[in-house]
């Protein structure tokens, strides 16, 4: 079993490490290593068109990241007061929400956007002073922050509501036999006990957003994320470049879930404390 596991994890490591030793390639061919150099790095930093789609992916994965996390975060506690067989169809909704392929997230948010669209831009055009300035709905930023936003919703619910089934119920208990109300137990009591799960969640949901491929491949529009961009380059060939973003991509997003993994074991830590 041991030599099992060894070679899952090289056969899924090694070639992370491959891009990233070339990302310091001397010379411009991907798979052939003539130097140590971080030239690329700084071709990488210097380039407008990556620039550009890295803003639009922070921009994105924050947004998105927010509205998942206060929505996940409400969601998770009205949910802790549904029993029975609700209870049971909202976990199952929930799960399912995460357990979808990507690519079905994708075409399905795609049609029904394009559909409210067709709907919605005609009735505009009707109620504008000037039919020929009235807004158009179009895919952009707008769809790719609902779509990645819905996608980490269900993420930050698991995370919330299993700190949520962890917590010391006797201090909400405590807070309300002293006389203080339902929002200043919220605020005093349960809010700090939960905020490492409500943190841990909002990393975690950046991370997904700023990675995605799948879905914002077909609810982008004309804008370009990252990993869109870097799928534009590769299909021209792989250069030292694009090792490079991609390990500083890498860098990001396992600094991120560390940092998200840390945060949840320090509550547990704290609850057991």
């Amino acid at each position: 079993m041991r030599i099992y596991a060894l070679a899952v994890y090289l056969f899924l490591y090694i070639p992370i490490a491959i891009i990233a030793l070339f990302s310091f390639n001397a010379g411009k061919a991907a798979t052939q290593f003539t130097g140590f150099s971080v030239q690329w790095y700084g071709k990488a930093l210097s380039n407008r068109f990556v620039v550009e789609a890295f803003q639009n992916s922070l921009t994105v994965a924050l947004s998105s990241a927010l509205l998942a996390t206060l929505f996940g975060t409400l969601a998770a506690l009205a949910l802790q007061s549904v029993t029975g067989k609700w209870r049971a169809v909202f976990d199952a909704l929930i799960y399912i929400a995460v357990m979808v392929p990507g690519i079905v997230i994708g075409i399905a948010t795609l049609i029904a956007l394009v559909t409210v669209f067709n709907w919605l831009n005609p009735i505009l055009a009707a109620l504008w002073p000037l039919a020929e300035t009235a807004p158009q709905l179009q895919l952009g930023y707008g769809s790719l922050i609902a779509a990645h936003g819905l996608f980490s919703l269900a993420l930050v619910i698991i995370i919330v509501r299993a700190r949520i089934s962890g917590m010391d119920r006797s201090l909400i208990e405590a807070s309300a036999d002293l006389g203080a109300t339902p929002f200043g137990t919220f605020v005093q009591v349960t809010l700090p006990q939960i905020f490492p799960a409500i943190l841990a969640g909002f990393l975690l949901a950046v991370t997904f957003s700023f990675d995605d491929f799948i879905i914002a491949f077909f609810v982008a529009g004309s804008k370009t994320t990252l990993p869109i961009y870097i799928f534009s380059s590769i299909r021209r060939g792989v250069t030292p470049e694009v090792n490079a973003i991609g390990s500083m991509v890498l860098t990001l997003s396992l600094t991120l879930l560390i940092t998200a993994q840390a945060i949840l074991q320090r509550g547990r830590k704290s609850d057991k404390a």
